[in-house]
């Protein structure tokens, strides 16, 4: 439909309105409507077993409109003679505070799977929690903090699930956790980095996964456990290098590669696709790895230390977080990927920590020094959908791995989960 727009002092604008929410109708007519009122309409769910309201956003050209139409179109220089075409959408609800999760000292990783949440400590623990906030297994292990966790297996039938962690203390760990029987075994000990080890990221096979340390190198590394190669070895007596299991050793594992070009410390890796590694480092560059050639691909350069980066899985656009308290949007597939897209500007200090819903396109979420995690849409550049409170002192990890949970890890030594409620991914948990 088309209606005018009318403001006190501004000529009336021609607007037409259309959704592809199928579900939404309209059932107002917009007249002679005050334009700073427009984003307070309300629509009607046909659907809903009872008649409800629900408020709803605008796009305009693909953005969403955060303030008055008249300051949009004086900011674009769109002229008020345009018939503009403006998208409505069913506005998110808020993510609901769920439940606060202690630890013993700062958390630095945390990773869902299905109903499981895995958290890695400043105490030098790992621990496995339950969707419902219940500790399930405290395991020791390595000898000084974790840095980084990531879940391995993800098959609901088999009741052994694995992972891998790595530390300040130069390793990363393999384990095997029975669901079943609640009993952890450290499977193999991963040895190489002259540094903390800071991420490990698994391959879409989940047969092999990579590490980036502080000591610069990105490492390749067999996830496969219970098969002891050629390169496998016992560990030395060094209480910090290895776990007992059983009274027994800890088969050392290698790397398959190692790749060096970072000038700085490794602080974020992902992997693109089964050939290429995305790297962030301290060093203001991301850099993109050929795995089969084993070589450098391209560079991202930056002016700021990265801290995080995050790929879509449905859009396959990467936000980088940033010292310099922005995150920014890059196409990797693009030749001009040097090219800034879209900057996101609302946290008053570093952005640790950044990761995209793994069901909703335009949605992504950062955890920041400034202790509040957000919620973002990247149609909506200029300010968060939504702040997420709680947190005493700085979040150092998010993780969005399961729809309906948002979690944040912090240095007030706890776990925030938030609970998201979208009709997208309603009946998936």
């Amino acid at each position: 439909m088309a209606a005018p727009m009318f403001h006190e002092n501004v000529p009336h604008i021609q607007a037409k309105f259309y959704t592809s929410q199928q579900q939404l109708l309209i059932i107002f007519t917009v007249g002679r409507c005050q334009v700073s009122q427009m984003r307070d309409l309300l629509m009607y769910v046909p659907e809903a077993s009872e008649s409800q309201h629900v408020a709803f956003d605008f796009l305009v050209d693909g953005e969403f409109l955060r303030n008055s139409l008249q300051l949009h179109m004086e900011s674009k220089g769109i002229s008020t003679e345009t018939v503009l075409n403006i998208e409505y959408v069913e506005r998110h609800p808020a993510p609901e505070p769920e439940d606060s999760l202690v630890h013993d000292d700062w958390v630095a990783a945390v990773e869902a799977m299905q109903d499981y949440i895995l958290t890695g400590c400043y105490d030098n623990t790992v621990r496995v929690w339950n969707s419902e906030g219940k500790l399930l297994i405290t395991i020791p292990g390595h000898g000084a903090a974790v840095k980084c966790v990531a879940w391995i297996r993800n098959d609901e039938e088999n009741p052994v699930k694995q992972f891998v962690t790595g530390s300040h203390d130069e390793t990363a760990l393999l384990w095997q956790w029975n669901q079943e029987k609640n009993s952890v075994d450290c499977v193999h000990s991963c040895h190489g980095h002259a540094g903390s080890v800071d991420c490990v990221a698994v391959d879409p096979s989940s047969t092999r996964f990579c590490s980036g340390s502080w000591d610069k190198m990105l490492k390749i590394w067999s996830a496969v456990s219970g098969v002891d190669d050629q390169d496998s070895e016992d560990v030395g007596e060094k209480p910090h290098k290895r776990k007992k299991t059983d009274g027994n050793k800890i088969p050392a594992r290698v790397p398959l590669m190692t790749l060096s070009g970072h000038q700085e410390g490794i602080s974020s890796a992902l992997w693109l696709s089964d050939t290429e590694i995305c790297t962030a480092s301290w060093d203001h560059t991301i850099r993109i790895w050929d795995v089969e050639q084993g070589m450098h691909k391209s560079t991202l350069m930056g002016t700021k230390v990265y801290f995080d980066i995050s790929l879509s899985p449905i859009n396959n656009l990467l936000v980088a977080a940033s010292a310099d308290r922005h995150i920014r949007l890059y196409d990797p597939r693009t030749t001009d990927g040097a090219v800034v897209k879209v900057t996101f500007t609302s946290h008053t200090a570093w952005v640790s920590s950044i990761q995209w819903s793994t069901t909703h396109e335009h949605q992504f979420i950062s955890g920041s020094y400034d202790g509040v995690m957000k919620l973002w849409d990247k149609r909506s550049a200029k300010a968060p959908l939504y702040d997420m409170q709680g947190h005493e002192e700085k979040i150092l990890a998010v993780d969005w791995s399961v729809p309906q949970y948002m979690l944040s890890g912090g240095a007030d030594n706890s776990l925030k989960i938030f609970k998201y409620t979208d009709k997208s991914v309603e009946g998936m948990h």
